[in-house]
């Protein structure tokens, strides 16, 4: 791990200032994922700012009737919230899939949302990647891709997105809520917060630098059966090879986000008004412009039987 210095925010305005004004500064909060990183010199960050004394470890409701998870809020306590577990079950079964318990004792709610992939070109320094090292090339295309992603990618990045509690963040519509370092508030919909890779895949994700998430907000509760499937090389402490979060309504209608095949949460609003069709017609549309390789082509007929295991425990819930 290289030296840096760091620093321990009393202000969130202030801390978005501090990284904003130091290209090499990093936000640390839980540390689950920026400390590894930093023990193999992906992520080298000459300073550090600690903003978790900044407050942000409530779930409060919201007025127009949903819920407010401040950003610092670990994947153990929303997870067993019990407003989560009664109204966005969806939320409590993606985050307990995730990593182990001990890891989401310390993992916030951010930087769940903000963890970088793992595709193993990403994570040895000794190959190009875009994504480490913009223009370098990318390792992986060409490369063994059995774990890495089927659509929306680019010819410069294949990788996927890993978070659990973000597909099913993407399936209830969430907003990220941020501030800046001249105190602007942003709402961000998570449809638009994770960006695909195109030509700059360096570039994950819609928050400006410097910009500090606070909070994500979900909205009213919508009912329906919610389900997280996740289907993985092992039974725990292992990513999604692919994961479908669902919410279904008695009418059939519904809700599909799925994991593990994309750089991004990947949802489709013409592939879920299939629905009452089954899988098939939902999957098909989901990757109608997917860009399977050798390894991975695997991942379009498992999401299919994934769903349809999904909506068959749906009807028979």
């Amino acid at each position: 791990m290289r030296a840096f210095t760091y620093e321990r925010a009393k202000d969130p305005v202030a801390a978005a200032r501090a990284v904003a004004a130091n290209p090499g500064a990093r936000f640390l909060a839980g540390g689950t994922n920026l400390v590894d990183l930093m023990k193999i010199q992906v992520e080298t960050p000459t300073h550090l700012v600690d903003v978790q004394d900044l407050g942000f470890d409530k779930i409060e409701a919201t007025p127009e009737g949903g819920l407010r998870i401040g950003a610092l809020v670990s994947n153990t306590a929303l997870a067993a919230d019990e407003r989560i577990r009664r109204d966005y079950g969806l939320v409590t079964r993606a985050t307990v899939a995730g990593a182990s318990g001990q890891l989401r004792n310390k993992a916030t709610t951010a930087g769940n949302l903000l963890q970088r992939t793992r595709c193993p070109y990403f994570y040895d320094t000794n190959l190009p990647c875009n994504k480490r090292r913009p223009g370098s090339g990318c390792s992986a295309i060409g490369g063994y891709s059995r774990q890495l992603a089927v659509v929306g990618t680019s010819d410069a990045c294949i990788a996927t997105h890993p978070s659990d509690m973000a597909i099913a963040m993407r399936a209830l519509d969430a907003v990220v809520e941020t501030v800046n370092a001249e105190g602007q508030t942003r709402a961000i919909p998570i449809a638009d917060f994770h960006r695909l890779p195109g030509d700059t895949p360096h570039i994950e994700t819609a928050l400006a630098t410097g910009e500090l998430i606070t909070a994500v907000t979900l909205p009213k509760p919508i009912g329906g059966t919610h389900v997280y499937e996740k289907v993985r090389d092992r039974s725990s402490y292992a990513f999604a090879v692919v994961s479908v979060a669902a919410v279904i309504q008695p009418d059939g209608s519904g809700r599909v986000a799925v994991g593990g095949v994309a750089p991004k949460p990947w949802r489709m609003a013409e592939a879920e008004a299939a629905l009452p069709q089954g899988a098939k017609a939902v999957t098909t549309r989901l990757f109608a412009e997917a860009r399977p390789t050798e390894h991975n082509r695997f991942k379009l007929a498992l999401v299919e039987r994934t769903l349809a295991g999904v909506l068959h425990e749906t009807r028979t819930a």
